[in-house]
């Protein structure tokens, strides 16, 4: 089959394909498999992306860039308060991935080290709006003071840190879960009031 449409269309289905084949069996997958989940021949994968490592890296991008939308739609939702933006925007996740569990990622350290690397990255950029809504709550008083970029640092390193070792496919949780109690901590602390 010829793909008919915009580079960017199959560029963006290739992507978003790839993300639900990782659903289902984790990084091992074969492009032949993708190939046939999509329905086009492997050639055509090969044009827009020339292997399986590029492939991966563009993933990152295409991923976190969706959770860059998903985190405008919560800060542009007037219906929730500043609390409930700031819970929202810390555990981001766009609808369409979120029953993947993405715990295993920690084999990309070892795998795909430009693609981790460029997790990394996207990890530690991208605050602006996520800094300026807490400091938002500060003023309206509904968060204590407290130093933003501390949480920007603890939210990062805890995240890193599950993409760094198979630490929560040892303990069973899936990064939904890990996800999730990290926020609730962040925003509750650990002491019952």
């Amino acid at each position: 089959m010829r793909w008919k449409y915009k580079e960017s269309e199959l560029r963006e289905f290739i992507l978003d394909t790839t993300i639900q084949l990782f659903k289902l069996k984790g990084l091992k997958f074969t492009m032949d498999e993708l190939a046939k989940e999509m329905g086009i021949s492997k050639k055509t994968i090969y044009r827009v992306f020339p292997d399986k490592k590029t492939m991966f890296y563009r993933m990152v991008d295409f991923f976190f860039d969706k959770i860059k939308s998903k985190e405008e739609a919560i800060l542009n939702d007037s219906s929730l308060s500043t609390e409930e933006k700031i819970r929202a925007v810390l555990g981001a996740m766009p609808d369409e991935y979120k029953d993947i569990d993405f715990s295993a990622l920690y084999i990309v350290r070892e795998k795909y080290p430009k693609s981790y690397d460029r997790i990394v990255q996207r990890l530690e950029t991208g605050w602006d709006s996520t800094i300026a809504l807490i400091n938002e709550g500060i003023k309206e008083g509904v968060v204590r003071p407290i130093n933003v970029t501390v949480i920007k640092a603890m939210l990062s390193a805890t995240i890193e840190q599950f993409f760094q070792n198979d630490i929560l496919v040892k303990n069973e949780v899936s990064y939904p879960d890990a996800l999730a109690s990290v926020v609730d901590i962040i925003c509750c602390g650990i002491i019952v009031k």
